[in-house]
Formats: C-alpha cells, sequence, structure tokens
C-alpha cells in the first residue's frame, strides 16, 4: 500500500524515490515483521494464555516433554501476521507473484489453524481430518500450478545471439543495454521450464514429460505441472509439519530456507544479476523478495520466543503454512527441484516417518512383531531417545540446514 500510496503522490515528498526499490521495501519489511512478532508477541502468548490455548502432549517416554504440557500453542498466527502485514505494506499488491503468496498464506494458515482449533476448542487430538488437509493442500496447488501455466505475465527470460533474435517478431524479444554498451537479447518464453540442479544447461522443460508419448501429448503439459505442483506444495507443507517436534527446529530451519530463498529470488529477478551468473531471469519476480523479508523476520521474531525452552508453539497454523510458502515461493521462481536439497531437513524427517510405518507393517506381516528402523520416529525423535539434548539436536540440524543452503547456492555456477 505504501508503495502505491508514494507513487501516486510523486517524488513531492522527501524520501518517497526509496520506496521505488526493491531492497529498501524488503528491509522495512523485514524490520515491521520483527517488531510485530518481537513488540507484540508477549501479547499474543498472554492472549493465548487466557483462552487456555495449551499444547496437549502424549506420554512418549522422552526427557522433558511432560514440562511441555499447556505451553500456549497456535503462535503461527504471530508469523502470518509478520508475514501478511508488512508485504500489504511494503509490496507490490498489482504483482501477480505477491498476491499468488498472499493467497497461499492466508489459504495454508486457514487449514492450520481450522486444525489448531478443533484441537484446542474441541478437545479432539485428532484435529482436522486428514483427508480434508489435503484437500486443502491440491486446492491451493490448483491455485498456483494452473495460475503460474496460464497467467500472461508470469514467464521466463533466456538470453540468445543477436542473430537469432533477428528471427522473432519484436514483442517476443527485449533488449538492454549495459554501461559498457554491450547489448544483451533476451526471448520471452511462456513455457514451464524450471532449474535443475547440477546438470549442463541448467534448465528442464515439463513438456519433454507427455512428449515421450508423441508431439499431440505436449497439449497435457499443463495437467502434468499441476500434479507436480500439487505434490510438492503437499509434501513440504507435511514435511514441515513433521519438523515441527521440538523447540525451535520448524522456525530455525525455515528462515534458514527462506534466507537462501531470498537470495536466489532477487538474482532471477534481476536482469543484471541474472545475466551474470547465466541463469534464468523471470520479470517482476523481483518483487517476492519483499515477502520474503517479511517472512523470515516472522521467523526469526517467533523463534525469540520458540527457542528452548519454548514460551509458545506455532502448531499447525504455522507449521503447514511455512511449508506450503515455502514450496510455493520455490514454483513461482522455478527452483522446485532443488527442494529436496534446499529443504533436505524436511525432507529427511518426512522419510524418517514412512521408512518406520512402512518397515513396522512389513516385519509385523512378515514375522508377526513389528520392528523399527529408528528407537523413535520422526528422526528428531530418534536422537532424544539415544540421549541427546533437544537444544543440541536442534543446533546440529540448523547446521545441516546451512549446509544445505551453500550447497543449494553454489547450484547456481556448478553444472
Amino acid at each position: 500500500m505504501l508503495y502505491h500510496f508514494f507513487q501516486t503522490i510523486g517524488e513531492g515528498v522527501p524520501g518517497s524515490g526509496a520506496f521505488g526499490y526493491i531492497s529498501f521495501r524488503a528491509a522495512m519489511a523485514v524490520m515491521t515483521s520483527l517488531i510485530i512478532t518481537l513488540w507484540f508477541g508477549k501479547g499474543i502468548i498472554r492472549l493465548l494464555r487466557r483462552l487456555q490455548v495449551g499444547e496437549t502432549v502424549r506420554d512418549l517416554g522422552l526427557e522433558g516433554q511432560l514440562q511441555k504440557q499447556g505451553t500456549p500453542t497456535m503462535g503461527g498466527l504471530m508469523i502470518l501476521a509478520g508475514t501478511i502485514i508488512p508485504t500489504l505494506l511494503f509490496a507490490r499488491l498489482d504483482n501477480i507473484y505477491i498476491l499468488l503468496m498472499l493467497a497461499s498464506t492466508v489459504w495454508l494458515g486457514a487449514i492450520g489453524f481450522i486444525d489448531d482449533y478443533i484441537k484446542v476448542f474441541k478437545k479432539d487430538k485428532r484435529g482436522l481430518a486428514g483427508k480434508f488437509k489435503v484437500i486443502g493442500q491440491i486446492g491451493i496447488g490448483l491455485i498456483v500450478g494452473l495460475t503460474v501455466y496460464f497467467h500472461p505475465s508470469i514467464r521466463t527470460k533466456v538470453e540468445i545471439p543477436q542473430v537469432l533474435a533477428m528471427q522473432f517478431p519484436d514483442e517476443e524479444i527485449t533488449s538492454f543495454v549495459e554501461d559498457d554498451g554491450q547489448v544483451h537479447y533476451l526471448l520471452d518464453r511462456r513455457q514451464p521450464n524450471t532449474t535443475i540442479p547440477f546438470v549442463k544447461g541448467n534448465e528442464f522443460n515439463y513438456s519433454s514429460i507427455p512428449g515421450l508419448f508423441g508431439r499431440e501429448a505436449r497439449k497435457y503439459t499443463w495437467l502434468v505441472y499441476v500434479l507436480v505442483v500439487i505434490f510438492i506444495i503437499t509434501a513440504v507443507s507435511n514435511g514441515a509439519n513433521i519438523t515441527d517436534g521440538i523447540d525451535g527446529l520448524a522456525a530455525g530451519t525455515s528462515a534458514i530456507i527462506m534466507l537462501t530463498l531470498g537470495v536466489l529470488t532477487y538474482i532471477g529477478g534481476n536482469i543484471i544479476f541474472s545475466q551474470y551468473l547465466d541463469v534464468m531471469y523471470i520479470p517482476g519476480a523481483g518483487e517476492l523478495v519483499v515477502f520474503i523479508g517479511a517472512m523470515l523476520g516472522g521467523c526469526i521474531g517467533f523463534l525469540w520466543y520458540n527457542a528452548y525452552p519454548a514460551q509458545v508453539f506455532m502448531g499447525d497454523t504455522g507449521s503447514l503454512a511455512l511449508g506450503g510458502i515455502i514450496a510455493t515461493l520455490a514454483i513461482l521462481v522455478r527452483k522446485e527441484l532443488l527442494i529436496p536439497v534446499l529443504c533436505g531437513i524436511f525432507l529427511v524427517e518426512n522419510l524418517s516417518v514412512m521408512l518406520q510405518v512402512s518397515w513396522f507393517k512389513y516385519t509385523k506381516k512378515k514375522y508377526g512383531e513389528g520392528r523399527r528402523i529408528f528407537k523413535m520416529s520422526p528422526l528428531h525423535h530418534h536422537y532424544q531417545k539415544l540421549g541427546y539434548h533437544e537444544s543440541k539436536i536442534v543446533s546440529r540440524f540448523w547446521i545441516v540446514g546451512v549446509m544445505l543452503a551453500v550447497i543449494t547456492l553454489v547450484t547456481l555456477k556448478l553444472r
């Protein structure tokens, strides 16, 4: 809103020109988000206590677990407020990428809120039925997938030689001149391309999947793409939800991922940096840095109260939203195939549960007695069972998260 306000009144007001810079607005979004979560955080926690919005803890035999009984939950509202309010204030609200992220945040946050509401106020530990969660995740996946595929403003550009540029219509070619006079020619593309790591060319076109069945099958590329988007959003959202099991783990890991996505988004949304690093240029996507700044500030501010010993838990209100937001961001900036690396913590946590359950069922059917791979799943509980203090587990998971983030950034040039 402030961007549009200062653009309307013109440059007559001192400092109004700063709002034209994404970096300035992103910094303001971070600061505003921190103020919302840190300054008003205590008040929100007191309100949750007054409403008796406390966590119900099952006795799993973990050290210090029962001490968490009654700790306020649904603290994800702090993260959501710290994300949505600064985005509305500082981002361009006519940008399709920002609108998609706001829709995803509200949608997924609402699913998590309903789940927490049923658990806390209806005293039903199961919360929202799993099928309704999945339906909600499929719904936002459909919206994101179809919009990215068909919206005319969502496209990518790739540099081509001048000789080839002359063969395309003028409306498909954009040129820009560097300070040294060098001219670059960019070809507009609306195909569903994405970044593929560690491969020469660094790009993958989704149309090649149905293309395996012949040229005619390529017209169903949109269906393949939407299914991939739905799978990614559902998987990452559930992965973040599973990771949110000990103090500070999900919030800290998400902050590392968001910071990395911020770097990738700024590079991909900037025509100079994208050409210098020879990566996909996505017009308009740079505005997402403002949203990412707000989300990063929200995660860090929430972590102030969620670090061990936690004064508040994010609940599904925060964890489902965080995972879905990360997945949607990666899709919008064409980095979804980097998710297994960047979100490696979420992936491993998810896999640990799947492997544990599958192996237990298999061995019970074969031997009459279920056997376990881990002492307990998800993986962070396995280490708790081994006697590690949860703050040490979280710290080491963060370190792994930073290493994965560095590897993700290295893929910009390592092909």
